[in-house]
């Protein structure tokens, strides 16, 4: 049995949800003799190397509390891709304050980074212990069935379309929404549960799943219009063309590679114009970027995500101070109907890095909406939205 003091940090972009897992974790930590010690890591890993850290051990739970029910990452967040030189002094402070558990909260750049570490702690025959615990609100890691963040994101979004659909059925015109999702349209596509009766939007889905057509997005904006005098549109931020490349970026990129694409509506820009030399003149044409309004909005969570996010920090630190062996925590669902789930631990190297993207079932033939499986994977997350009236 492994025995010292454990570390734990926050990484990749925040989410509503993410202190809940932060607090389970803790919490957790706090019951097991083994652990003699909780250090949080301001910024993840750029703390860590700074010896910029938190004694967590004796917070008022009720402090804990109203953290875990604040959005975004009370510890502070980073993007960073460690090398030779970054991992050597991760495990000299380590070292230094015999720290034999480490826990970091991210997506799959994370999980990458987690995996390095552990790696190297095997290397170096350093007894240790890194878990990986899920976070992200693309819902693109591998392996788990959902990830903690993404249901509480995708219910903004869907609260986001069922709003500006009644707006647009109030003005017309066609109105054009971009998403988060730089690979992985699960975001965008949860705009589907905004429809609740019968010609409400979004009325067309985009995703980066399917090449981008600019000649079929005109004709499809055509028909929409044409049917219903008005378009609401979904479509993610990472859509390509033909040829792979993004349909607009600022072609910045962090240090995992990834490009910007959220900070900038250039996409809405592009997709307007391509719009305006296909409709009418004089046809009313807006587009919004919801950006990083998704990521930590307040009050704006899924039941089941805060459950879920609570359950895999606490997961993760018993697993670790009862097994002391790697891994990244992962979802099983169980049912739909109640919805249930459970979770297990899988290998750091099945999560690091890759990520997956949405199935082909869930996306319509057309390649421009969803179909009822993916309504039935995303409802039971997202839990009960407001019903909307209509004359």
């Amino acid at each position: 049995m492994l025995k010292g003091k454990m570390v734990i940090g926050q990484s990749g972009g925040p989410t509503a949800v993410i202190n809940q897992s932060l607090v389970g974790a803790i919490l957790e930590a706090r019951k097991h003799e083994s652990i003699t010690g909780i250090l949080g890591a301001r910024h993840g890993l750029a703390g860590i190397m700074k010896e910029d850290f938190i004694d967590l051990s004796s917070q008022p739970v009720a402090q804990l509390e109203d953290i875990a029910n604040t959005p975004a990452a009370a510890l502070g967040s980073v993007r960073l891709k460690p090398g030779k030189a970054e991992c050597e002094r991760v495990f000299e402070v380590f070292k230094q304050h015999d720290v034999r558990f480490f826990f970091y909260i991210g997506g799959n750049d994370s999980a990458e980074t987690a995996h390095i570490i552990a790696e190297m702690a095997k290397a170096a025959d350093y007894d240790f212990c890194t878990i990986h615990i899920p976070k992200t609100i693309d819902n693109d890691l591998r392996v788990t069935d959902h990830c903690p963040g993404f249901a509480s994101a995708a219910k903004f979004v869907a609260l986001a379309f069922m709003g500006d659909d009644r707006d647009n059925q109030a003005l017309s015109g066609v109105k054009i929404n971009v998403v988060m999702g730089r690979d992985a349209g699960f975001l965008t596509a949860a705009s589907a549960l905004a429809r609740q009766h019968e010609g409400d939007g979004p009325h067309l889905i985009y995703v980066p799943e399917r090449v981008f057509k600019p000649a079929q997005f005109q004709e499809d904006v055509r028909k929409q219009v044409a049917e219903h005098g008005r378009c609401v549109i979904a479509v993610s931020e990472g859509i390509v063309d033909d040829s792979g490349q993004p349909i607009a970026s600022s072609g910045e990129k962090d240090s995992h590679g990834n490009l910007q694409l959220s900070g900038t509506g250039a996409l809405g820009d592009a997709l307007s114009a391509m719009l305006k030399a296909a409709l009418p003149e004089g046809t009313r044409i807006r587009a919004d970027t919801f950006g990083y309004l998704q990521r930590s909005f307040p009050s704006v969570v899924a039941d089941v995500d805060v459950k879920e996010a609570r359950e895999v920090g606490t997961f993760a630190v018993h697993h670790a101070a009862t097994s002391a062996s790697n891994g990244s925590v992962a979802i099983k669902r169980l049912s739909n109907k109640p919805y249930r789930s459970e979770y297990f631990i899988t290998p750091l190297a099945s999560v690091a890095r890759e990520a997956t993207a949405l199935k082909d079932v869930y996306i319509d033939e057309a390649g421009n909406d969803v179909t009822q499986a993916w309504l039935d994977y995303v409802s039971p997350l997202v839990g009960e939205l407001p019903r909307m009236g209509k004359f």
